[in-house]
């Protein structure tokens, strides 16, 4: 129970879109989603949400019917993870405190989504063909 005070990452367990919410209000889910806790969760949050993550794992995620996807623990398990410092982990949270406000009054910021992109594409060291190949990938 004492997750759920924590700062956390909710996701749900079968979504069309693969989104991932950084949550520092202390919600509580039901059995539909999953909560994720511990160090450097902006960070996750944001690498969950790029389009690097979406290129390189999304077909790890079983298909379902209707395109829909299964994001069960034991497959996000599997997702290496750079680790980061607290200033690195900082920058993301200002980021994604941006892009969840524009989100919550239905102004999504595009710019904000490419900018948490590039962000990720420079700490994972991508080529410029790389980033080229995997483009960006809509966050719904």
């Amino acid at each position: 129970m004492e997750d759920f005070s924590k700062q956390k990452i909710i996701y749900p367990e079968i979504t069309k879109f693969i989104n991932f919410y950084n949550d520092e209000s202390h919600f509580f889910t039901n059995n539909k989603c999953f909560i994720v806790t511990g160090k450097h969760i902006a960070y996750l949050t944001a690498l969950l949400n790029s389009s690097l993550f979406k290129y390189c794992f999304l077909d790890n995620f079983p298909e379902l019917l209707g395109g829909t996807r299964e994001l069960r623990k034991v497959f996000i398990e599997k997702i290496p993870v750079l680790k980061v410092s607290n200033e690195i982990n900082h920058a993301f949270e200002t980021i994604l405190k941006k892009i969840q406000n524009a989100n919550r009054v239905n102004s999504r910021d595009k710019k904000l989504e490419l900018e948490l992109d590039r962000m990720i594409f420079e700490l994972y060291e991508l080529t410029d063909e790389e980033k080229d190949d995997i483009g960006f990938i809509e966050i719904q």
